[in-house]
């Protein structure tokens, strides 16, 4: 006779990753700089790396106005928690011992006091994001992944040369609005999130989406998915919580096979 099934195992006792409750601004700092560090070496292993463009932040637990960002002119694959630098939100460190990149900066500043529920804000010089961007267009929802952006980025339709003021960076929050990505024109993507690995994520998820459009636009004319069936998908894929769950597998590559990423200090729960 054959064996009968084993029983399954009860759903409460299956590990399955959530984003982590610290309980000190002291250890939430230590998490978002690793978050921060990791995100930055796997950016650099993607090729979003463009000379000294580019910027991840991510907001000081404790102080509201102070974000931790990549000193100018290091290479992203280099970066430890131990060189990531504080600024302020007027553009001047106040730890760490590296200049910043004070143009790209200011549009940071400017979309995290414009959207004070952020953790981090992406923004690089990628090579389809900025294919996209020279288009002047939006992503389209020609794919299950596109769909998560469905509604839900934004296109900024002027180019007004590089960020030096907060005037600038005032008009990409104000483009941003309440999405999760927007799309500068002749210049590349810009995504946000409720956590670094959000943040990222959906940053390494647009620049995807722009590279199949450009891919299936080459080939013919891509079939889009319907109002309804996008909206339904959007609201099923589209959250941070997502798009925390779907970085797991990078971080974890990334965690594990560049410890030193995490400097000096031993990595957080």
């Amino acid at each position: 006779m054959p064996k009968q099934n084993p029983a399954p195992i009860p759903a409460d006792q299956l590990h399955f990753a959530m984003p982590p409750v610290h309980d000190t601004a002291a250890d939430e700092r230590r998490y978002r700089k690793e978050r921060l560090a990791g995100a930055l070496r796997i950016f650099g292993r993607l090729g979003y790396e463009d000379g000294v463009s580019g910027h991840i932040t991510a907001r000081d637990p404790e102080y509201d106005d102070c974000y931790w960002v990549n000193p100018f002119g290091m290479p992203f694959r280099h970066i430890t928690t131990d060189d990531l630098v504080l600024v302020n939100g007027d553009g001047q460190v106040v730890e760490g011992g590296h200049h910043v990149n004070q143009a790209a900066f200011t549009v940071h500043a400017e979309v995290h006091r414009a959207r004070p529920e952020l953790v981090s804000v992406a923004h690089c010089h990628s090579t389809y994001g900025r294919a996209v961007a020279a288009l002047g267009e939006l992503v389209e929802p020609i794919t299950q992944e596109a769909c998560a952006f469905y509604e839900d980025h934004a296109l900024l339709d002027e180019y007004t040369g590089v960020s030096v003021d907060a005037d600038e960076g005032k008009r990409i929050a104000a483009a941003l609005g309440t999405y999760k990505a927007v799309i500068l024109r002749n210049r590349g993507l810009l995504t946000v999130g409720d956590s670094v690995d959000a943040a990222a994520w959906w940053f390494i998820a647009l620049e995807r989406c722009c590279e199949v459009q450009i891919a299936a636009r080459s080939a013919g004319r891509p079939v889009l998915i319907d109002r309804r069936q996008a909206a339904a998908t959007r609201e099923r894929t589209g959250s941070d919580l997502v798009a925390w769950i779907n970085y797991q597998g990078l971080w974890q590559r990334v965690s594990r096979s560049e410890p030193e990423l995490f400097g000096r200090s031993a990595p957080a729960g």
